[in-house]
């Protein structure tokens, strides 16, 4: 939903009619998770990817079918040995699509709060019917301190309230099943909850050249990037215009003063001990989910030295990656940005970094909460 958001409010504001389709369930190995949507909109433009490429051809038609009738449908795409050609999935798994129709002004206001919603950063979560009893297609939108929208019971809406806050809570998405009034244990209705947390951060240290490629790829993979620099030379918009925000501060200041979590990733680009070992020592403090730094195995060496100088323990000291990213031979500013994109993922799916041709299983890891 999130990559389909400009669209959306677009086509809201003109008044344009459109179908949502979006993945409610995902069985064996699939190339898009629970919450990947495409939407169709009544004259046929196409934006976002439920399998990338597999069974759009036929999620498009099933799209142009709901708009006109005004109905939802549940599709569900699959392949067998004998067919791998016909519309389904080559990658041999199984997902379920649901197609929603948005063609009354009614309809298309229910969403754009959402949309508003997940445009200014706050934390909400769409609960929809996707089978059984309930009204199918009914939506319910649920934030921290109220919900609107009904699924066609109270009962069934107070329970999935209070299990969207969870999931939120969590940042998980997936699928909870109810009786027809909301009761627990029972699996009359399906309730698809897709929760949208703002987007992580990326905390960029070191206004040079590199970071300028790096704060790229960041905001490219879907990062809140904020680049930080103490030199007012440097440290300027005109440099970085990709990032969302340009912060000239001393690197350790900042980070003791700004938000991190457990999403965060930090790339410390620096490669200078006055700035880097307070600023590393800070960040070793914090939950942040990468910490990658820029320099030679020399200087690595060096850091390291200081840093258990300045009393940093070896346990925290294990979670830095250095020198930053994977060895891909990268030699431009461009291609090092790869490489500490490419070492991220790794760290936050578990990869091995080996080229797929020689790894065996499953390509895609599952999905953890905190993380769609």
């Amino acid at each position: 939903m999130r990559e389909l958001l400009t669209d959306l409010r677009d086509w809201h504001a003109a008044g344009t009619s459109f179908a949502l389709a979006t993945v409610v369930a995902v069985r064996g190995s699939a190339p898009r998770a629970p919450g990947a949507a495409m939407a169709v909109t009544d004259t046929g433009t196409v934006a976002g990817s439920v399998s990338g490429g597999c069974v759009e051809s036929d999620v498009h038609e099933v799209a142009t079918e709901v708009i006109s009738t005004g109905r939802t449908v549940l599709r569900t795409y699959g392949i067998s040995d004998d067919d791998a050609f016909g519309v389904g999935l080559t990658c041999g798994g199984t997902i379920d699509v649901l197609v929603r129709p948005f063609v009354t002004a009614e309809a298309r206001e229910h969403l754009r709060e959402l949309l508003d919603l997940i445009a200014a950063g706050e934390p909400v979560a769409l609960a929809t019917v996707v089978s059984g009893a309930g009204l199918q297609g009914a939506g319910r939108v649920v934030r921290a301190g109220g919900a609107s929208g009904s699924l066609g019971d109270e009962g069934l809406d107070v329970a999935v309230t209070d299990d969207a806050r969870g999931l939120l809570a969590q940042g998980a998405t997936g699928s909870v099943r109810y009786g027809a009034h909301g009761e627990r244990r029972m699996q009359d209705v399906t309730v698809f909850v897709q929760t949208f947390a703002p987007a992580p951060r990326m905390l960029v240290f070191g206004a040079i050249d590199h970071a300028a490629a790096t704060a790229r790829i960041g905001s490219f993979l879907g990062y809140r990037v904020t680049v930080c620099d103490a030199r007012p030379a440097f440290a300027t918009r005109e440099r970085f215009p990709t990032a969302d925000e340009v912060v000239r501060a001393w690197p350790h200041t900042y980070l003791e003063s700004t938000e991190v979590d457990e999403r965060t990733v930090v790339c410390v680009l620096t490669h200078d001990p006055k700035f880097d070992v307070p600023l590393l020592a800070a960040a070793l403090r914090t939950p942040a989910a990468y910490i990658g730094v820029m320099g030679s195995r020399r200087t690595h060496a060096d850091r390291i030295a200081r840093l258990r100088e300045a009393g940093v323990g070896e346990a925290d000291l294990a979670r830095l990656a250095s020198p930053v990213g994977l060895d891909l031979g990268a030699r431009t500013p461009e291609e090092t940005a790869v490489s500490i994109a490419a070492e991220i993922i790794q760290h936050r799916w578990g990869g091995t970094g080996r080229p797929l041709g020689e790894t065996g299983g499953a390509i895609h890891h599952p999905q953890e909460p905190g993380h769609g």
